[in-house]
């Protein structure tokens, strides 16, 4: 054990105990007497007696020396220092005297060195070593009472982990005085009240921070995180929790501000609150709440979450009910009111079980009233009861807004209508202001199929009539948004439609006409409604009235609905075998403003037409008109058509002039095929010198690499017909073609690219193989010389090997046959 520090002498007035003062401390001493009012010679003296003085020749020293110069805080701060270590290693509890001594030293240098917090820090760490908790509480209040408040924080951080450890109400009283200064420590208060069972004070606590707008988390943790933590700790210690009036906390207004505050989580709130009143056991409250909820929320999500705590709650309740009523049986006693209970429970139960698709309905509904399917889905709900049906459909119609309607608000009023089957109801629907015209226009359908589906015929063609009714001249446009759809809606090709199906169904052929009329003045018809009109016509045998109505048909559309009127038009006047000037003059109005996409068919029949009521000639000439008419797709069809036709009419040589005009009108590829059919003609006709020459003609655009058909047509076709001389004419060409694509600047590229993607990885080929290939596209193919044999003459020994020409004859040997 160390030995106290205390002195065997007592320190008389400025005269030290000299069997403490060695012979080598008489250098200091004398620097002490010389300058008594400087701490400087005291800390040398200290110095030195720290390397070689006892422990207690230090204490005495330093006590001289605080005595000399109590304003010393360097002085005072060795002495205690050296003072509390000394008693470090010892337990304050069997030596409190001691301690209690060095307690008194701190007392003493605080006299007057109360303004130097570092004291203060010493001295509460040296007293937090102590069990003396009310010293050290009251020494912690003298501190931030003696220091100014930019130093408290030095203070605090020991005086928070002592109030922790001091637990109870001074704890409590520590940490609020703590708030005042610092309210971000918050969550720090409300963590220590909660492991301290203060749980009204922890919400108060949380209550003070949510209502501060101006605080922040040293968590991270936000506004909801946090009354999820209070709303939790009011469900979970629900009985602890102090309320009513005075200080207690109302709860319920706590967690319905929550609701309100946070929409996105009102299930969760809803049950929280219900689940409050349960562990209190208000489970009358608590029913109410859950019914609150499952009424109130505006999402599927909470409402199943409220929903299944409830159900949770009701099964429950009844369950205990059910073993309270089996215990009692086995027992053989009799509650008649416990019984009865349990049975209004159970029919609770079933009830909320079957009330929840119309709570669900009810929540779709509540987040878009103007949800027609929603409304439609509950009066499904309700089955045969048509006392409910009614009072939905009443509901639903003065829910929704019709313009912000969600669906087919009309169809709603059609079924309500047909519950009924009476006009009235529909009546009011064509008022509704619905969204588009089209709506309005069904919903006075719908009217119309009512009555006659009652067999009341007239009263729908009234009622058609009273939908169409509009000035004898409108200007209404049916696209015009600005306007309602009542105003609109005698523009409506639907409405207008129905209206002529139903006339004609049940009215004369004059009210029909009366009502496509009306149509054609308004400028609402359509192609279909033309061909309606005239078919209708036609059917009553008013054909020339049939025709006019195609012309006028014609005068509103342009193509390519022209093209179809003037087909059943032409289709319809060919038919009816109408004198041949007539239907001349109705071809050529119909050929001359004729597309080239649409020109095809209609000269056709035109010429059809002459050929079977008119002239050859005429025909011929419509043909010949025709191929310049029509489209480039169509023109290589049409000269063949018109040959064809001059072939059977005239014989073969009438086609010439229209096989040369077809080779000099056509693209190369169908001008090509031309030739070949030409040159056919002529071979049949034994004109073989001008088969040949239209060979040479079409050679020019006959590449033999991407056109090798043509070429061996003519090489059989020389084999068959000519001689050597025409023979080696025709190779001539073909080399000097060959030589004339070879020299074609895009069409060598367009080969060389050709070749390097056929070649596997031919897109990773180096431009060496690219120009390889190229000078390859340039080199002429299967030169064949004018000696004979295919080879050229004889090869001497050790010459190239000449490739042979596989278009090559062996011409002698054709003369030796």
């Amino acid at each position: 054990m160390a030995p106290p520090i205390v002195s065997k002498g007592k320190l008389s007035q400025g005269k030290p105990d000299l069997y403490l003062i060695s012979e080598e401390d008489t250098i200091y001493e004398q620097d002490i007497l010389r300058d008594p009012g400087s701490t400087k010679p005291w800390l040398a003296y200290i110095e030195f007696k720290f390397q070689h003085g006892s422990i207690h020749e230090q204490a005495y020293v330093l006590e001289r020396a605080c005595k000399q110069l109590p304003r010393s805080y360097k002085l005072w701060k060795t002495y205690l220092t050296l003072r509390t270590k000394h008693l470090g290693k010892l337990n304050p509890a069997i030596f409190a005297s001691e301690y209690a001594k060095v307690n008194a030293l701190f007392e003493r240098a605080l006299i007057l060195l109360n303004k130097m917090p570092r004291i203060w820090e010493m001295y509460l760490e040296f007293l937090l070593l102590q069990p003396i908790i009310t010293l050290t509480r009251r020494t912690f209040d003298r501190a931030l009472r003696a220091l100014p408040i930019t130093q408290h924080n030095r203070i605090w951080a020991l005086y928070r982990p002592f109030a922790n450890s001091a637990s109870g109400q001074t704890a409590i009283k520590i940490w609020r005085r703590y708030m005042q200064i610092h309210p971000e420590d918050a969550e720090d208060f409300i963590e220590l009240l909660i492991e301290m069972g203060h749980y009204t004070e922890a919400v108060k606590q949380y209550m003070t921070i949510l209502n501060n707008p101006k605080f922040r988390s040293k968590n991270g943790k936000g506004d909801y995180q946090l009354w999820s933590e209070m709303v939790d700790l009011l469900v979970t210690h629900a009985k602890e929790v102090e309320t009513g009036d005075g200080t207690g906390i109302d709860v319920e207004r706590i967690i319905r501000s929550g609701i309100e505050r946070f929409a996105d989580q009102r299930g969760k709130l809803w049950s929280g609150l219900a689940t409050y009143w349960i562990t209190r056991g208000s489970f009358e409250k608590a029913r109410d709440v859950f019914e609150e909820g499952i009424t109130t929320v505006m999402t599927v999500r909470d409402f199943t979450l409220i929903f299944e705590a409830y159900v949770e709650f009701e099964e429950t309740i009844t369950g205990q009910l059910m073993e309270e009523a089996a215990a009692r049986s086995d027992k053989g006693v009799v509650d008649e009111n416990a019984d009865f209970d349990l049975d209004i429970r159970m029919m609770r139960f079933e009830q909320l079980m079957d009330r929840r698709p119309f709570l669900i309905n009810d929540v779709l509904l509540r987040q878009n009233p103007n949800n027609v399917s929603e409304w439609n889905v509950r009066i499904g709900l309700w089955g045969d009861n048509k006392q409910e049906i009614v009072q939905t459909y009443t509901d639903a119609i003065e829910a929704i807004q019709p313009k912000k309607a969600v669906g087919r608000f009309h169809e709603l009023w059609a079924s309500y209508a047909k519950f009924y089957e009476k006009g009235a109801t529909s009546e009011k629907a064509a008022k509704v202001p619905f969204k588009s015209v089209a709506e309005l226009a069904d919903t006075w359908i719908e009217w119309a199929e009512m009555e006659l589906r009652n067999d009341n015929f007239e009263e729908a063609v009234k009622i058609m009539a009273k939908a169409v009714q509009a000035p004898k001249r409108s200007t209404v446009d049916y696209f015009d948004e600005t306007l309602s759809p009542q105003q609109r809606v005698h523009k409506s090709w639907k409405l207008w439609a129905f209206y002529i199906d139903l006339v004609e169904s049940v009215g004369t052929l004059d009210e029909t006409k009366k009502v496509y009329e009306r149509v054609f003045e308004l400028r609402i018809a359509t192609p279909q409604t033309v061909v309606n009109y005239a078919n209708l016509l036609e059917e009553s045998k008013y054909f020339e009235e049939s025709f006019k109505i195609y012309e006028r048909g014609l005068d509103l559309f342009s193509y390519p609905v022209a093209f179809e009127l003037w087909n059943l038009y032409l289709t319809k006047a060919v038919d009816r075998k109408i004198g041949i000037e007539r239907l001349r003059d109705l071809f050529e109005q119909a050929v001359e403003e004729v597309p080239p996409k649409f020109a095809k068919v209609l000269y056709l029949m035109y010429g059809n037409l002459e050929e079977e009521r008119g002239l050859a000639r005429h025909a011929m000439r419509i043909y010949e008109r025709a191929t310049r008419a029509v489209s480039d797709e169509d023109r290589a069809d049409m000269f063949n058509f018109y040959i064809t036709k001059s072939a059977s009419n005239f014989g073969l040589p009438s086609t010439r002039p229209i096989y040369e005009r077809a080779i000099a009108a056509l693209p190369d590829k169908d001008a090509r095929d031309m030739c070949l059919k030409f040159a056919d003609m002529e071979k049949r006709l034994g004109e073989i010198d001008r088969a040949r020459a239209i060979y040479g003609h079409a050679s020019q655009f006959c590449d033999p690499r991407t056109s090798p058909a043509f070429w061996s047509k003519w090489e059989a076709f020389e084999v068959n017909h000519g001689n050597e001389d025409t023979f080696k004419e025709m190779l001539r060409i073909k080399r000097s073609v060959q030589a004339q694509y070879n020299t074609d600047v895009s069409f060598i590229a367009s080969q060389a690219l050709a070749r390097s993607q056929q070649q596997p990885g031919g897109d990773d080929e180096d431009d060496g193989d690219a120009m390889a290939a190229l000078e390859q596209a340039r080199a002429p193919v299967g030169f064949v010389p004018s000696s004979t044999g295919p080879q050229g003459g004889n090869i001497k020994d050790g010459a190239d090997v000449v490739a042979a020409n596989p278009d090559a004859i062996d011409v002698d040997g054709m003369d030796d046959d």
